[in-house]
């Protein structure tokens, strides 16, 4: 797809991953509707905002658009994607990058487990069936779920991000099947190389970040996904194994990644896990 002119909804874009994609659309020529919670009115712990986001996307040119939105809330998903169509006209890319996680496993405090639901599994699902529509109408699209390597493998203390993360993969599964006949790509980019984001610095204390990547090499293959032809859908991709295929995503971290190949398959069996190094950051 050329990305150029095109209208496309970041979520989780205050930060992280989602800043660094929604500036890489823009300097891709797409004009960005970014949606988070944190605002200059109503920031939240971790640093970023919407507005410092907008700021940088529409530095490129295009046009930039704030739309505060509780992804946890089923109807303020709707409402992001009905003021994006009212500001811009239409979508033709949709970003599912927001996600949350807290630590825990089976003793969890349910309303955790179902908040990590909402946001990392709901919001999207509920994006994809409002956006979906007004892509048809453009005469295609393209949609991007952003994953993680705790879909494949069950880590200590991420239950319900793990099992958020392998429903959301699912689903760009389904989606892709659906959606295809319409001109719209739905993919999955897996992110299982350390990457800085603000989010997992706060929950990972004392790590070691030495071979940590710069939000803006995922963003890089998020934008390599969406550059790609229609019959390019369906696709789960690993950010290492991509990197490794395509020489896309060249490394920027102050040491190289020594972790090894990481998994590209549900793990089978009993996991044998290091320690946690999750924390609550606040």
């Amino acid at each position: 797809m050329d990305l150029k002119g095109k209208v496309a909804i970041v979520t989780g874009a205050s930060r992280g991953v989602g800043a660094a994609t929604a500036v890489a659309l823009a300097k891709a020529g797409a004009h960005v509707a970014c949606a988070a919670r944190s605002t200059r009115e109503a920031p939240q712990k971790t640093a970023g905002t919407l507005d410092e986001t907008v700021a940088r996307v529409e530095a490129e040119g295009v046009r930039g658009l704030a739309v505060p939105t509780n992804l946890a809330d089923r109807a303020d998903v709707a409402a992001m994607v009905a003021r994006t169509v009212e500001a811009f006209g239409g979508v033709d890319i949709l970003v599912n990058n927001a996600a949350v996680t807290f630590v825990g496993g089976l003793d969890q405090p349910i309303h955790r487990h179902e908040l990590t639901m909402n946001v990392n599994y709901w919001a999207p699902y509920i994006a994809i069936r409002e956006a979906y529509p007004h892509m048809a109408k453009r005469g295609g699209g393209g949609i991007v779920n952003v994953s993680s390597m705790a879909a494949m493998v069950p880590l200590p203390d991420g239950i319900a991000y793990g099992t958020s993360k392998i429903a959301l993969e699912h689903l760009t599964l389904d989606a892709a099947r659906e959606l295809h006949p319409m001109g719209i790509a739905v993919n999955c980019f897996r992110i299982d190389v350390p990457v800085a984001s603000e989010g997992f610095v706060a929950n990972t204390p004392g790590a070691d970040r030495g071979d940590w990547e710069p939000t803006e090499v995922a963003a890089e293959g998020i934008i390599w996904m969406l550059r790609q032809p229609l019959d390019y859908t369906g696709r789960r991709e690993s950010m290492y194994h991509l990197r490794e295929r395509e020489g896309i995503m060249q490394t920027r971290a102050a040491q190289p990644y020594r972790r090894g190949p990481t998994p590209n398959a549900l793990f089978d069996g009993l996991y044998v896990a290091k320690p946690s190094m999750y924390r609550e950051p606040y």
